[in-house]
C-alpha cells in the first residue's frame, strides 16, 4: 500500500540512511567502524552505508547503490557485510530496510548467548517482535548471510548474532531504527533490572496485543496562541528527554493542560525527536482531534486532568534506571537525598496496571501533593506537575535518583535519610 501524502518519506535514501547512522552514532549504539544500514529501493537496487567510512561524519556522497543486476555507484566499496543484506532481502520480500550494528547492551546479550526478554513491558515486546539467534561466522562471509537470512525466513523481526551483535529488519528504516533502539532500551534495562533481583516478565494475556482507547472525535478549532506557546514548549520537553535518554523514539506520552480539562498530547508511534507542534494531539478524556492518533494513553491523562485541577502536565516514561526497579522486586528508595524526597515524595511501586484498561485506577493514585510520582510494574513511571517544567524535572531526578541507587549497590548497603530529617524537610517546604 502506498504511503498518505502526510505520511509519505520524502527523504532521498541517501540523506535517510546518513541520518538513521548519525542517530545511532551520537547515541552511543555503534562505533566508527561498526555497523551498516540499508534500504531496498522499489527498482530492485539497495543503498548501503560503504565499507571503511568513519560512522562518525558520514556524508550522502558516501552511499553506496548496488543495482539489481551487481553493477556499483558510487565512491567506496559497499559495506564488507552486503551479502547478508541482499540475502535477507532476497528472503523476506517483506522487508525493505536493514539496520545492524553493536550497541553495547545487545553485544553483552550476544558475547553470553542470550536473547534479550522483551516480555518485560507491553510495548516493547510489540514492536520488537520475534527476537532469533544466528550462530557464529565470519563477518562479511556469505556462510554469515545464510545463517542470518535463515532466521529471518523463519518469522524474525531481530536477529541476534552470536559473539557480534544485532540484525533488525524492518517495512522501512524508521521501523528497523526503531525496533533497534527498544530492544537494545530492553538490553539495557533487563541488564539492570537483573543486577537489582529476579526478572518480573508479564503473562501472555497482557502481551496479546496493545489496547488502544476508544476516542470520539473533537470539532476542529483554530488554536489559541495559549495552545500555540504549549505545544512548542511541549515539543522542547520532549526532543530533550528523548536527547537525555529519558524516552526513546517510540515510547513514552507527555501532556500539557490547554483549557478546561482539554489537553494536548503526543501522538501514537511518531518519533519523540521530531514532533512538531502540529503533530501533537488535542484530546480530552473522551475524544481527540480527528485525523491524529492520540497516544495510548491519553485517556488516562484526561482523568487526571478531570480529577486533579492542580495538574498542568502529565508524563508517562520508561527511562533504563527506573524501569529497571519496575521490571525488579527491589524497593525504590526516594529517601536518598533532599532533592530526592522533595521532588519525588515516596514514589510507591504498584503492580502492573495497562495504562488502557486500568486508566480509572491509575488516575486514583496520582496527584500534585500526595503522589506526584507513580511506578508501576513492568510499565514505567507516571508523573504529574503543575506545570511542564515541574513534571519533567520529576522526570529527571526520578532516573537521577534510580541510576544512583543502582550505582550504589557495589559500594555497600544504603543508609536512607532518618525519619527526622524528612520531617525536617516536610516542615522546612510545606509538605506537612
Amino acid at each position: 500500500m502506498l504511503a498518505s501524502m502526510e505520511t509519505q518519506n520524502w527523504q532521498h535514501p541517501r540523506d535517510e540512511l546518513v541520518a538513521t547512522m548519525d542517530r545511532i552514532y551520537r547515541y552511543h549504539m555503534t562505533t566508527t567502524s561498526g555497523g551498516n544500514l540499508s534500504i531496498l529501493d522499489p527498482d530492485g537496487s539497495i543503498w548501503i552505508t560503504p565499507s571503511r567510512v568513519d560512522k562518525g561524519s558520514l556524508r550522502a556522497t558516501d552511499i553506496v547503490r548496488v543495482a539489481a543486476d551487481g553493477t556499483r555507484e558510487g565512491l567506496h566499496p559497499p559495506s564488507s557485510e552486503f551479502p547478508f543484506h541482499r540475502e535477507i532481502y532476497r528472503r523476506r520480500p517483506d522487508i525493505r530496510a536493514i539496520v545492524h550494528a553493536h550497541p553495547g547492551a545487545l553485544v553483552a546479550f550476544s558475547i553470553v548467548r542470550r536473547l534479550p526478554e522483551t516480555r518485560v513491558q507491553t510495548h516493547a515486546h510489540h514492536l520488537c517482535g520475534r527476537v532469533a539467534y544466528a550462530a557464529y561466522a565470519c563477518p562479511g562471509s556469505e556462510e554469515l548471510g545464510a545463517k542470518i537470512a535463515e532466521a529471518f525466513a523463519g518469522g524474525a523481526d531481530c536477529v541476534m548474532l552470536e559473539n557480534h551483535g544485532v540484525v533488525i529488519g524492518g517495512r522501512d528504516l524508521a521501523e528497523a531504527f526503531q525496533r533497534f533502539e527498544t530492544l537494545e532500551f530492553v538490553a539495557q534495562t533487563v541488564i539492570r533490572a537483573s543486577a537489582l533481583g529476579d526478572l518480573r516478565t508479564l503473562p501472555a494475556d497482557n502481551l496479546a496485543g496493545l489496547a488502544v482507547p476508544d476516542l470520539g472525535q473533537l470539532d476542529p478549532v483554530a488554536p489559541t496562541n495559549l495552545e500555540k506557546a504549549l505545544r512548542a514548549e511541549l515539543c522542547g520537553f520532549v526532543q530533550r528527554a528523548y536527547r537525555q535518554r529519558l524516552m526513546i523514539s517510540t515510547a513514552g506520552a507527555i501532556s500539557t493542560r490547554v483549557e478546561g480539562n482539554g489537553f494536548v498530547i503526543t501522538p501514537r508511534r511518531r518519533d519523540r525527536l521530531d514532533l512538531a507542534p502540529a503533530s501533537l494531539v488535542r484530546a480530552t478524556a473522551t475524544a481527540a482531534e480527528a485525523g491524529k492518533r492520540a497516544s495510548r494513553a491519553s485517556r488516562l491523562h484526561g482523568l487526571i486532568y478531570a480529577a486533579n485541577p492542580e495538574v498542568g502536565a502529565v508524563i508517562n516514561a520508561q527511562p533504563v534506571h527506573a524501569s529497571a526497579f519496575c521490571m525488579a522486586a527491589a524497593e525504590f528508595s526516594s529517601r536518598t537525598i533532599p532533592e530526592s524526597y522533595l521532588v519525588l515524595g515516596d514514589a510507591p511501586k504498584v503492580p502492573f496496571a495497562c495504562v488502557v484498561r486500568d486508566a480509572e485506577a491509575l488516575a486514583a493514585r496520582v496527584s500534585v501533593r500526595k503522589c506526584p510520582v507513580l511506578l508501576i510494574e513492568n510499565e514505567g513511571a507516571l508523573i504529574v506537575g503543575r506545570t511542564l517544567l515541574e513534571a519533567f524535572d520529576r522526570l529527571e531526578v526520578l532516573e537521577a535518583t534510580a541510576e544512583a541507587l543502582l550505582l550504589s549497590r557495589s559500594l555497600g548497603p544504603l543508609v536512607p535519610m532518618p525519619d527526622s530529617a524528612l520531617a525536617e524537610l516536610r516542615r522546612a517546604f510545606g509538605m506537612e
